[in-house]
């Protein structure tokens, strides 16, 4: 029988809100640019920080002005 090793657990720490969020602040503090958090409807990455806003895909959950 094949050993399947146990799910990593740094995907679901990454593809959290509070996550994006905390990184959205971060951006913004080094860039100076406002920052989206966008719900992107990806099961892997449910969440992404972009300097754009929301493609056609993608919902605007929070700025970061």
């Amino acid at each position: 029988m094949i050993a399947v090793p146990p799910p990593s657990f740094i995907p679901t720490t990454l593809a959290t809100f509070d996550h994006a969020y905390a990184v959205a602040v971060q951006k913004r503090r080094e860039t100076g640019r406002p920052q989206f958090v966008l719900r992107t409807g990806d099961a892997f990455q449910p969440f992404r920080v972009s300097a754009t806003g929301p493609k056609r895909d993608q919902s605007l959950m929070t700025l970061i002005a």
